[in-house]
């Protein structure tokens, strides 16, 4: 289960808390009651055992989410049993009396869930699945087993295995991701050794060892308990029928012990605490943290507003300071992160080239120390809080998920005992001023109350190594017993609720005068619109000669128009509580807009402006080349873009656009004019070869008006795209890039993969599903669940627009098993070439996709981006709706036929990016062929080949 590393994370700037919710917004601060937000009804009872049940019926979408929150983190551990919570939560995974072992995904999967997750905070641990509507009985009959049930079949087997699998998280979280080893530090610095925040969530080698079976039975018995559980379901249900499920699979569970929550203070930072930590990075960073008032509590507002206008995004303080004026960053956030224990505040910033940590800190304390002094001025205070309202409604767009209905409802009943909160959490958002902000920061943002934590480059020191012990004989037998009675009947795996009518969108669409395609799904449950404008043009539109231009040119897009500057884009942009991004992806780049619908008008003006009428400022271009080469920095620090470089350029070859880095090389990047992007853009973005996307709250009929206004004189005429070579056909060959000292090899086995258009594309997702698409897959079972070798893998059949596409493995794996876990991907890949599925196999995959269809159109955003991909593909804007009937067709031999046409072993290519010493023995030992060395940007290094 994919962990949300909460403050590593948040710190970083990289994941968004749950309560602040995601960036965009709507219209200046009210001092009212939020009586214009969308109503979320709900009850809210309790089970005779103490499991407490909230429902929120949404007849709007066909799903439902089920939503377990156990009351249980790293808050209630132990010492010396660090990361245990998090350990323990993936235990959740495994076998229960009813429910057979390594079936829960698998089942989920096959009903067509569109999420499947566990996930582990410092104050809770959460399980939910958002399934067809018609699929409730069988989520409720999964949750209820394994709360009840779970300790009939644990074995020290599975727990050793699980052990493995959360060694391996955290070698990818935190050892083998840059600057991981530095966000570890600075808890260590916050927190005292004592405290259950100072570790994080996913502890230390040591501890997760030295964790025992007796352990988690302990650990299960006292906290996963019905009286220590909230259980929310949100969606399409019926609310009589529901209260019956939920007392047939929960009620018979027996109440645990009451609880015995750590007396646990938060001790004050009364002088900044400093840490210099190396890791095998090129770019220093800082970070900072301090320790905020408690989630919820007086001020917990005002610092979320504070986090924003400081640090989230292009028109916050530290952006304009640092990355753009002064251009010494290449990135910096500011983050507020809600907890029981007391909240964190963190600030991050990364060096660009030629400057250092030093200088970000410098430059960091003046922006406070101004903010301390004058606070914000009131426009600062109107963008923040409308990013953070509107990420709070379009938040009720999902059912389940991070930040949905079900999650927000749990966040509320955990900390404050009301689900329904909502209106009084906007409420005290509205209620921020410029001189509570200024307050906070005084009180809170001293430079005597922080830790600041430097990172540099150098050798990190991951600490004295923690062997994996051996397999334990006979622990396949050892560790059952049983809390609950058993109940054989629930032995019987739900049959589905009455089928639901499928509700698959079908657009409408209209054309403007100009030829720009109109594209509309009218959504009309939540007021929130997105819109997209697609245009036919991607990164296989680069030249060889000036690789990384599609980028480039995208980049600059919202950096400057004939009418705004950059700084006045970002800030109109924040100010509607719109989200603005442009973007370059393999065949399209794309302007894309998202806010509520009483800004989306002026939203949609603002988006058009950027793409019809960006004026190519020449000290822009120059601040875009400075960024691009800083990322082309950054990128070289991070083995899943290393091991994605280095495959695409073997795989296609550097004749090719496709094999070349999507930033461009160092050589281009310096080379690129403000007339290339011009001429890019004059040449790729006219109307006739784009459609404007939008989803959401608004009709065909109200948006042509809009976007006749909008785009009606964008006259560009456009050209014609270059043809695309055909790759050189390549034998099979394997291609290391050596990183020294790394804990995790990144790994990619691959090949090239048709087009889109292929009349078999149904038979390759189908197969495709089987082999590492779903986590039940093939690849994954094997690496993770069997053998233990890594965090997760998987495989994806990306199908090509206008040339060909590819089909990739990707996993990061333990040092030490390089060799075998790369032997066993090849081993799954030639089986499914030369072996049929299995009947069952076939069954999970086709209903997997096709139920799972309902939940890509959840958001107005995630509908957009199918539409479009319909759109850039020529699909039909009734292609989903055809979708259900395609997939039945597939069969087993049109799946062997597909994979044994497309998954040619004698034409993989093979990267490991990892400790060249360590694994190059490994891999010479598989005779895959010949061995190759590349740099980490990709470029084959000088000498011959190994063999």
């Amino acid at each position: 289960m994919p962990r949300r590393a909460a403050l590593l994370a948040a710190l970083l700037g990289s994941c968004i808390p749950v309560i602040p919710a995601t960036p965009a917004a709507a219209q200046a601060p009210a001092k009212s009651a939020a009586s214009d937000l969308p109503k979320v009804p709900f009850e809210k009872y309790t089970l005779a055992n103490g499991l407490e049940v909230i429902l929120s019926r949404d007849a709007g979408t066909p799903l439902v989410a089920v939503n377990l929150w156990y009351h249980v983190g790293p808050a209630d551990e132990e010492p010396g049993r660090t990361g245990f919570a998090h350990l323990f939560e993936h235990m959740m995974f495994q076998c229960s009396r009813h429910v057979p072992c390594d079936s829960h995904f698998k089942i989920l999967e096959g009903a067509g869930a569109s999420e499947i997750n566990g996930t582990t905070d410092f104050d809770r641990t959460n399980y939910f699945q958002t399934v067809p509507a018609n699929q409730l009985e069988l989520a409720l009959w999964l949750e209820s087993d394994r709360m009840g049930w779970l300790l009939d079949t644990l074995t020290l087997d599975s727990f050793m295995n699980q052990q493995d699998v959360v060694r391996n998280e955290r070698r990818q979280s935190v050892e083998n991701a840059p600057y991981g080893m530095a966000q570890e530090e600075l808890f260590h610095l916050l927190f005292p050794k004592e405290h259950p925040y100072y570790a994080s969530v996913i502890g230390s080698h040591a501890d997760i060892q030295a964790a025992t079976l007796e352990n988690v039975k302990s650990f299960f018995k006292q906290f996963y308990t019905p009286n220590n559980a909230t259980l929310a379901i949100v969606g399409d249900f019926d609310p009589s029928a529901a209260r019956a499920l939920v007392e047939k699979y929960f009620g018979t569970i027996k109440r645990g012990p009451e609880v015995r929550r750590h007396q646990v203070a938060t001790p004050p930072i009364t002088g900044e605490r400093r840490a210099v930590v190396k890791d095998a990075v090129e770019l220093e960073q800082v970070q900072m943290g301090w320790i905020t008032p408690p989630a919820f509590a007086a001020g917990s507002a005002d610092g979320d507003a504070c986090a924003q206008l400081l640090g989230g995004g292009k028109s916050s303080r530290l952006y304009k300071s640092l990355v753009y004026e002064k251009q010494i960053a290449t990135a910096v956030s500011a983050t507020h992160y809600p907890l029981g224990l007391g909240s964190l505040f963190g600030i991050t910033a990364t060096a660009r080239p030629g400057h250092t940590a030093a200088e970000l800190e410098k430059a960091i304390d003046a922006e406070l120390e101004a903010l301390r002094k004058g606070g914000p001025q009131p426009a600062e205070i109107e963008r923040a809080v409308n990013t953070i309202e509107t990420g709070i409604v379009q938040g009720l767009e999902r059912v389940g998920g991070f930040g949905g209905v079900a999650d927000r409802l749990n966040t509320y009943n955990h900390y404050l005992k009301d689900p329904g909160y909502l209106p009084k959490d906007v409420a005290r958002y509205r209620a921020v001023t410029p001189a509570s902000v200024r307050a906070f920061a005084q009180e809170h943002l001293k430079s005597t109350a922080r830790a600041v934590v430097t990172c540099v480059p150098g050798q990190p020191d991951f600490g004295a190594p923690v062997p994996t012990p051996p397999p334990v004989a006979d622990a396949g037998k050892q560790g059952a017993e049983s809390v609950n009675a058993p109940e054989e009947w629930r032995a019987k795996q739900p049959e589905p609720g009455a089928a639901r009518l499928a509700s698959l969108p079908a657009a409408k669409s209209a054309r403007l005068s100009n030829g720009l395609t109109l594209i509309v799904d009218n959504r009309p449950r939540l007021p929130v619109v997105a819109a997209s404008l697609v245009v036919r043009a991607g990164l296989d539109a680069n030249t060889i000669d000036k690789p990384g231009l599609a980028s480039f040119t995208a980049g600059l897009l919202d950096e400057g128009t004939r009418t705004r500057t950059a700084g006045q884009i970002a800030d109109e942009a924040a100010r509607l509580g719109a989200t603005l991004a442009v973007n370059a992806g393999t065949s399209e780049s794309t302007v894309l807009v998202t806010s509520l619908k009483k800004t989306f008008a002026e939203a949609l003006a603002l988006a058009a402006d950027v793409a019809v009428n960006p004026s190519f400022p020449a000290e822009e271009v120059e601040r875009a080349r400075s960024k691009a080469l800083a990322e082309l920095v950054q990128e070289r620090d991070e083995p899943g873009a290393v091991a994605r470089n280095a495959f695409r350029s073997a795989l296609f070859g550097s004749g090719h656009p496709q094999g070349l880095n999507p930033l461009g090389t160092e050589a281009s990047i310096k080379a690129f004019t403000r007339a290339d992007a011009e001429n890019f853009w004059k040449a790729r973005y006219a109307p006739a070869n784009a459609a404007l996307v939008v989803a959401g709250d608004i009709t065909l009929e109200e948006l042509k008006p809009l976007a006749e206004k909008a785009f009606g004189g964008w006259a560009a005429a456009g050209g014609s795209l270059p043809e695309l070579p055909e790759p050189r056909p390549t034998a099979s060959k394997v291609v290391i890039v050596d990183k020294p000292g790394a804990q995790q090899t990144a790994v990619r086995v691959g090949a090239l993969a048709p087009r889109r258009s292929t009349p078999d594309y149904n038979a390759l997702q189908i197969m495709n599903e089987a082999l590492g698409g779903l986590f039940s897959s093939r690849i994954n079972l094997n690496l993770r669940e069997e053998h233990g070798y890594t965090y997760g893998a998987g495989s994806a059949m990306r199908l090509g627009t206008r040339g060909p596409g590819v089909f990739v493995v990707s996993s990061g794996v333990r040092t030490d098993v390089t060799g075998p876990a790369i032997g066993e991907i090849v081993k799954e890949i030639k089986r499914m070439a030369a072996e049929p599925l299995t009947g069952e196999e076939l069954t999970l995959s086709k209903d997997s996709a096709s139920r799972s269809l309902p939940g890509l159109f959840e958001t107005a955003a995630a509908s957009v981006f199918n539409f479009a991909d319909a759109y850039v593909n020529d699909l039909g804007l009734d292609y989903f709706q055809k979708q259900p009937a395609a997939i039945a067709a597939v069969d087993i031999p049109a799946v062997s036929a597909a994979a044994a046409k497309h998954l040619k072993p004698d034409a993989f290519i093979i990267v490991a990016v990892g400790d060249k010493e360590k694994i190059l023995p490994q891999i010479q030992a598989l005779n895959l062929g010949a061995i190759e060395f590349r740099d980490a940007e990709g470029n084959l290094k000088s000498g011959a080949p190994a063999r």
